[in-house]
């Protein structure tokens, strides 16, 4: 069995052939292996993983959707167990399903090899034990993530056979607040995609509401979400909120204009405002101030269909007196000063401690003056203190060029860091950023239609902006860990013109969190690519058997060949 060490927890088996690592994740564990004397044998084919949940008594397999012989053309999503189609990497994400149950949750990672007859035998086993309870750190801090998956095996398997996404999702922003899913799967629909920051937004909002004595005060940039907006209205006039008003949210019919209408009638006309700053007014920010309850939220997750249900988002979640006081000033601020100019001169352009025991966690809102500008801080952090690995998920960096594209694109090109990303691409598609320092385009509306057998067409859930985090994180293996996340852009626009939150962050188990949410996504959308070229070529995706002829190569060879999965291999493990 393991030795605990908390978030991070490793295999003490000193007779299995390699080692395992595993990483505590939101609602998710990577588990991470890696050989321990030279390279594996020729027969190995991968590993078998398992799992227990707290106060269980079965070992569960994980299921892959690859196996060794070929489908045949045989439509549909099979499963199969990891101890017959092993996993052929050396990391891995899993999602169990009752992530929030408190104990441990066990997992036991088996080496799993084929002889010439391809029969399959198994090793001495690797076995450890993690807490995955759903709050970061209760009661002070919550990492939380929507899943982002609506172009996914998974969600076809769950949803689409009962009903096409037009049934979960309203076709426009505009039409949200009145769009009615008719879907048979809904709720749990919504729940699996919205995942947990789904939950905490509208956990917020209720225990607000059934607090007679709870002031809440919200900014927002995209309000177009009717269960949102509902909860607003029945705080009455314990609400003061700001909605952004700039370009579309500011016009006929939109969803915005809508929601003020609504809300003016229930918080009173005084207590709604709208508001652009230079240009965006782009928070997106819950303050709840109650009796039993003083909490606040922000990050990249906007109150709106696609922000929850669509795209990669995050969210944060704070707790505490100490911790609320930077926002509450913050909202008040932007209350009373409707610029640039008078904003960047208040504290809350400043950086600000957030007061929480043990965890060093810093705010600052934008826009920011010249003097207490961060984007050439955060620039000069990222190429000058990086020694490990840089890791990001970075919508709208192609479209904002800057001292932060500058120098992400230095860092990846040194061999002694490991760097790996994602990025929004300007038509509707997104950039796989690999450690070698190449970029895979990846436009997921064509090929969520172009996959081969045995996978299904995904939806794509309509088109704009995918992949809508703003998150850096910064050595994650190490004790200066660190990651900077908010609503904030890394643009010149973020820093001194929009209305924006950045959280910068010092704590090696946030930051672990933040980069098992990008291997997420750069794994699934990279296997997508695999998915198009294996189309291409006429293949089909299958495992590989040990090598059989003198042409033939281990699965493995590439995680001892090429220096970039050498890096990959032990980083994690």
């Amino acid at each position: 069995m393991s030795k605990k060490s908390g978030f991070q927890v490793v295999g003490q088996n000193n007779l299995a052939l390699f080692t395992m690592k595993l990483h505590r994740g939101e609602g998710k564990t990577l588990i991470a292996m890696n050989w321990k004397n030279n390279k594996p044998p020729d027969d190995f084919v991968g590993f078998a993983i398992e799992y227990q949940e707290p106060g269980g008594d079965k070992f569960y397999p994980l299921k892959n959707r690859l196996r060794f012989e070929s489908p045949k053309k045989k439509a549909g999503a099979n499963s199969f167990s990891t101890r017959l189609a092993p996993i052929q990497k050396f990391r891995w994400v899993h999602f169990p399903q009752n992530a929030d149950l408190p104990g441990d949750f066990i997992y036991r990672v088996t080496p799993v090899f084929m002889n010439q007859a391809d029969e399959l035998s198994y090793g001495e086993y690797q076995e450890a034990a993690i807490v995955l309870k759903r709050e970061t750190y209760p009661n002070q801090l919550n990492v939380a993530f929507t899943r982002g998956f609506v172009s996914s095996q998974a969600f076809v398997d769950r949803y689409e056979s009962k009903g096409p996404i037009s049934t979960l999702l309203p076709s426009g922003a505009n039409t949200g607040l009145n769009f009615k899913p008719t879907h048979p799967e809904t709720k749990d629909a919504l729940e699996w995609m919205g995942f947990e920051a789904r939950m905490e937004i509208l956990g917020l909002l209720d225990t607000a509401i059934s607090d007679p004595g709870a002031k809440v005060f919200v900014v927002a940039y995209d309000l177009n979400e009717p269960e949102i907006v509902s909860r607003l209205e029945k705080l009455k006039s314990r609400l003061r909120i700001i909605i952004d008003d700039d370009g579309p949210h500011g016009t006929q019919g939109s969803a915005e204009n809508q929601a003020e209408v609504r809300l003016k009638k229930t918080a009173g006309a005084n207590n709604v405002k709208r508001q652009h700053m230079g240009k965006l007014q782009h928070n997106k920010t819950i303050v709840v101030d109650g009796t039993n309850l003083q909490a606040a939220i922000c990050g990249s997750t906007n109150f709106s269909w696609r922000g929850l249900y669509v795209q990669s988002n995050n969210a944060v979640i704070v707790y505490g007196d100490s911790a609320i006081k930077p926002f509450l000033d913050a909202f008040y601020n932007y209350w009373a000063n409707n610029s640039p100019q008078l904003f960047g001169n208040t504290n809350s352009a400043t950086i600000n401690d957030l007061g929480l025991n043990g965890i060093d966690a810093k705010i600052s809102f934008s826009p920011h003056s010249a003097n207490n500008a961060l984007l050439s801080s955060i620039a000069d952090d990222i190429e000058k203190n990086t020694t490990s690995c840089l890791l990001y998920s970075l919508a709208f960096l192609y479209q904002t060029p800057g001292s932060i594209k500058a120098a992400i694109k230095n860092v990846s090109s040194k061999n002694n860091i490991f760097s790996y990303g994602v990025s929004d691409k300007k038509v509707a598609g997104l950039d796989i950023h690999k450690p070698n320092g190449t970029i895979s385009p990846l436009y997921p509306a064509a090929l969520s239609k172009n996959i081969p057998e045995p996978f299904k067409s995904e939806p794509t859930g309509g088109g704009g902006t995918r992949m809508h985090h703003k998150f850096i994180v910064i050595d994650f293996d190490k004790p200066t860990a660190r990651v900077y996340l908010g609503s904030y852009n890394f643009s010149g626009a973020a820093d001194t013109s929009n209305g924006e939150n950045l959280l910068i962050i010092r704590d090696q188990k946030i930051t672990v969190s933040y980069m098992i949410d990008l291997l997420c996504l750069v794994d699934h959308y990279h296997f997508r690519v695999t998915q198009n070229e294996t189309k291409k070529a006429k293949k089909i995706l299958v495992l590989s058997k040990p090598p059989r002829t003198p042409q033939d190569i281990f699965w493995w060879s590439e995680y001892y060949t090429d220096i970039i999965k050498i890096q990959d291999r032990i980083l994690f493990s």
